[in-house]
């Protein structure tokens, strides 16, 4: 095979991400497959993890770190009565304990206080880093890992089903919640222990209702042809669907371009985060508008024209 010839795109990729490939591993793939010279993704996904992963190309690196920060949703299994080094199945056995008779009220009672703002204390086999050093490599060393507790926000936890001594369950969360620690606390709370066995990802704000594309797709795709290949990308824009659209005419456009702040009517956007559209249709920018009615640019873009993008 001959060396790769990347170049620029810009665009989002709904990737279904597979099972035992971590995100990073996931996003290089379909990198080569697009040959985009440039790529990101918004979120990891464990390698046990399946589902949505947002995969950023070009300019729509740009909104990686504003997706970050955007509300999830998982479809979670855990196992009751088994506690592991992780808090999900690639762990070793720390416990085994008896699952007690437990009936939905007993379940709801403690997933109850799971619910809201709580304090939740990250895996210590996790990415967060102490030191300019990931935990998951202090840990794997056998270090003692001290994890301190954070703030996290669980809009929605609930139970779908159970099977035995698996529990499934559907999270709707804020960024930075680790679902394994939600599984412990939950195995802790009805006192037996548990972690997570499998764990998908629905959706993330703003694609509420993704139409995913698995790897197989693209390498179809891939094998097929550029127009097959492209059509699987979505529009930069995508990515900022969830806020108010501003339309901006060709002298506004102009100054917001340069990276002035231009006037709008309330009429075009509230106040707060908006997307920001030149008059030929191209996204210009992730913009702000203030309560005096000033637009100011947080992120701009470099896209080229409707009519000419690939």
């Amino acid at each position: 095979m001959g060396r790769i010839v990347f170049r620029d795109l810009h665009g989002l990729v709904l990737l279904d991400k597979p099972l035992g490939l971590s995100s990073n591993q996931a996003l290089q793939a379909v990198r080569r497959l697009f040959r985009a010279a440039k790529g990101g993704h918004t979120g990891a996904l464990d390698p046990l993890a399946t589902g949505l992963l947002p995969l950023c190309f070009g300019e729509a690196t740009k909104l990686a770190g504003h997706l970050l920060g955007s509300r999830k949703a998982y479809a979670a299994t855990c196992q009751l009565g088994v506690t592991t080094t992780t808090g999900d199945r690639e762990g070793e056995l720390v416990t085994r304990r008896t699952v007690p008779a437990l009936d939905a009220a007993r379940i709801e009672a403690a997933l109850a206080p799971l619910r809201g703002r709580i304090r939740q204390v990250p895996p210590a086999y996790s990415a967060i880093k102490q030191g300019g050093e990931p935990l998951y490599l202090k840990a794997r060393r056998g270090e003692a890992v001290e994890v301190p507790a954070r703030e996290v926000e669980i809009h929605r936890l609930e139970l779908t089903g159970r099977a035995g001594d698996e529990l499934q369950l559907e999270v709707e969360c804020g960024s930075g919640t680790y679902i394994r620690s939600l599984a412990v606390d939950l195995g802790e709370a009805l006192g037996c222990g548990a972690h997570l066995v499998s764990l998908r990802r629905l959706w993330v704000e703003p694609f509420r209702d993704p139409v995913l594309v698995t790897l197989a797709q693209v390498e179809a795709a891939a094998a097929e042809g550029d127009e097959a290949l492209l059509a699987l990308m979505r529009p930069v824009a995508e990515g900022l669907a969830h806020l108010p659209a501003v339309h901006l005419d060709p002298a506004q456009s102009q100054a917001v371009a340069q990276g002035r702040r231009v006037a709008v009517e309330s009429a075009q956007a509230p106040v707060g985060s908006c997307a920001v559209f030149a008059a030929d249709g191209a996204l210009l920018a992730l913009g702000e508008r203030d309560a005096q009615g000033q637009l100011r640019v947080v992120r701009g873009f470099n896209l080229p024209p409707p009519d000419q993008a690939p």
